[in-house]
């Protein structure tokens, strides 16, 4: 029984007894005395549980009146315990809930939390700050997104209320007013995006957060749309890019690319094939290859579209283009 379990256990007794003996405490965690009384000791000081010796009763028992009195012997422990390691762990995704965070907005949020971090490990433990510098999340073509955009969508995902934007579309270069139903936030290659049903269109669209304008929360009701048909719709393709027509391209890796390609994702439903000479063939899905196309001119020579045909005209063209660029 690790830690945590021991705190919940205990808790649990004193609840259901009302007291409870030091010596049953450790029978029942099957524990030494010395760690018990670390136990204790902890919940205590670091978790506010107000466990008191009652020597009448010669148990432990939570003192009602740390509650404000009342009577009310009954006490709800806080939900969560961590280890020094799972502080660690949590520390660090703070830092990249920062990172990914550019406005500060779930960081002001979470502040309390990470002080709770902080104080749970205590001086006798490696000092959390000390971890914090020691963490470095780099986000190379970082879009950051104005906090005030992202607060109100956040809020109306939330709240399930429909919001108004006024959206730059970049591939048009104009702007437009929308209606939408916000269903999902999603954080992809350092960049937010908001999956929701436009009203205009009517139908599933992907917004970045970057090009918004303006956004402001309705009153009206969110169009509530299952995520199994979000998923299937703006998930089924490679990337961000979306679309109904999808297909298959098929890519052959060089036996040196191979070695960083086969532990990678780059869809869900991507099929994998090592070849005898160490080449990889990799299957996957996608709608749009903009962004597939994008990725495989990285990997230059090392990588050859095997079908379909028209993705590999376009790869070709765009690594003419790049060459002959470079060569002027």
């Amino acid at each position: 029984m690790d830690r945590t379990e021991r705190f919940y256990k205990i808790e649990l007794l004193i609840r259901t007894r009302g007291a409870v003996s030091f010596a049953d405490l450790m029978a029942e965690l099957e524990v030494s005395r010395a760690t018990l009384k670390r136990d204790l000791d902890y919940l205590r000081t670091r978790m506010d549980a107000p466990i008191v010796y009652d020597r009448e009763l010669n148990g432990y028992r939570f003192d009602a009146a740390a509650r404000g009195g009342g009577g009310d012997t009954s006490h709800e422990l806080p939900g969560v315990w961590f280890s020094e390691r799972e502080i660690h762990a949590l520390l660090t995704m703070h830092q990249l809930i920062g990172g990914l965070d550019g406005g500060g907005t779930l960081g002001r949020h979470l502040q309390p939390v990470l002080e709770k971090l902080h104080g749970m490990l205590g001086t006798a433990e490696v000092d959390a700050r000390e971890l914090m510098k020691r963490v470095r999340i780099l986000q190379p073509a970082l879009r950051p997104v104005p906090v005030r955009h992202f607060e109100v969508v956040a809020s109306a995902l939330l709240r399930r209320k429909r919001i108004t934007l006024t959206y730059w579309t970049r591939s048009k270069q104009s702007e437009s007013e929308r209606i939408v139903s916000p269903l999902r936030l999603v954080h992809y290659r350092n960049t937010w995006y908001l999956d929701a049903w436009c009203h205009a269109s009517d139908g599933l669209r992907r917004f970045a957060l970057d090009a918004v304008r303006a956004a402001e929360v309705m009153t009206q009701k969110a169009k509530e749309v299952s995520m199994k048909t979000v998923e299937a719709e703006l998930d089924a393709g490679y990337g961000v890019y979306t679309g109904r027509d999808i297909r298959t391209a098929s890519l052959l890796f060089t036996a040196a690319a191979a070695q960083w390609v086969a532990s990678e994702q780059w869809h869900p439903k991507q099929e994998l094939q090592t070849l005898v000479d160490g080449s990889l063939r990799m299957r996957l899905p996608y709608a749009d290859d903009t962004e597939l196309l994008m990725d495989l001119m990285r990997h230059g020579a090392d990588v050859r579209v095997e079908s379909p045909a028209d993705l590999r005209r376009k790869l070709a063209e765009r690594l003419r283009t790049a060459l002959s660029a470079y060569e002027r």
